[in-house]
């Protein structure tokens, strides 16, 4: 299979790599600083899958020399904020039978693609492992707590084609299967992110640690359910009918297994990178605006990451 891996941040080289070392063709686009860097040199993964190195087939700040590849698979893990500039590119590789896989943060970028190029093109991934860049091309994968889920919203592209991806990915070496209700399971991502990736940020310490604390309970608390509160008025279909059942099952089930991660926004603060948040907390305040739904927490947090954000940059 030809496949491009369009960013190679953290999310991105851990695709490549893995993916590139089971065989496929895979191409990268970068931005052209990392190109640079990247010449003549091995994309690197460690940490809880292996120890692995891969050459890619080439890696582009551009997709113009890939115009003539035959590409059968996209997987966009640019930031969100860079999603509307990615998919006026990836455009031009798109052919009948490409997808285009969306695999970043937050709430907004399935939209964004889908509306560029077409739902029939383009399958939804929510990722919940856990990455972090020790260097340009080198990337440490420190945690995992569930499989990559794939599938398609709009329900239009067919359930092989989907497992087919789904399955090549898995035999790379990451987790992953075929979600038929993967909306709903990325706003269980929306959810788990928007509770502890600001705060851990801003607070600088692991999902445990804020876990553990009553105060910032209840602030993840309060942000969870202003979240079902904006789900509910905008009909957006949840796993969990009831935030008090969501919310035992977040400090029961899902914070344990990562106790000692810390979220990518604060590492992404450290290094003085711009930050998602407005894919996260700041995409539930403007959807609450939309429905006249006042969300204090969120809007709290929202600002706070934002001024933190201008001060590290």
């Amino acid at each position: 299979m030809n496949i491009v891996i369009f960013g190679l941040g953290a999310l991105g080289t851990v695709f490549a790599t893995l993916l590139k070392n089971s065989g496929h063709t895979v191409y990268a686009v970068t931005k052209e600083k990392y190109v640079k860097e990247l010449e003549n040199k091995n994309l690197k993964v460690t940490g809880i899958w292996g120890n692995h190195q891969a050459v890619l087939d080439g890696i582009y700040s551009s997709v113009d020399p890939l115009k003539n590849k035959d590409i059968d698979l996209i997987i966009l893990s640019v930031k969100s904020y860079d999603t509307e500039e990615a998919v006026k590119n990836i455009k031009d590789i798109v052919s009948e039978k490409t997808f285009v896989l969306v695999s970043q943060n937050g709430y907004g970028n399935y939209e964004i693609v889908s509306g560029e190029i077409g739902k029939e093109h383009t399958l939804l991934a929510r990722v919940i492992f856990g990455s972090k860049l020790l260097e340009t091309g080198f990337a440490e994968v420190t945690v995992n707590a569930d499989d990559v889920r794939i599938g398609d919203p709009s329900k239009t592209i067919p359930e092989d084609k989907i497992i087919k991806i789904a399955c090549i990915i898995k035999n790379a070496g990451i987790p992953a299967s075929y979600d038929p209700e993967v909306y709903k399971t990325l706003w269980d991502k929306i959810l788990y992110n928007c509770a502890l990736n600001p705060l851990g940020a801003l607070l600088e310490c692991s999902y445990g640690t804020l876990a553990n604390n009553s105060e910032t309970r209840k602030v993840m608390n309060s942000i969870i359910r202003e979240i079902f509160a904006v789900a509910k008025a905008h009909n957006i279909q949840l796993n969990w009918e009831d935030p008090d059942e969501y919310i035992e099952h977040f400090y029961k089930n899902l914070v344990p297994p990562t106790a000692d991660h810390y979220p990518s926004m604060y590492h992404d603060l450290k290094a003085g990178k711009k930050l998602e948040i407005d894919a996260l907390n700041g995409s539930i305040v403007k959807l609450a605006r939309e429905k006249s739904i006042k969300v204090p927490v969120n809007e709290t947090i929202t600002n706070l990451i934002k001024v933190r954000e201008k001060l590290y940059r």
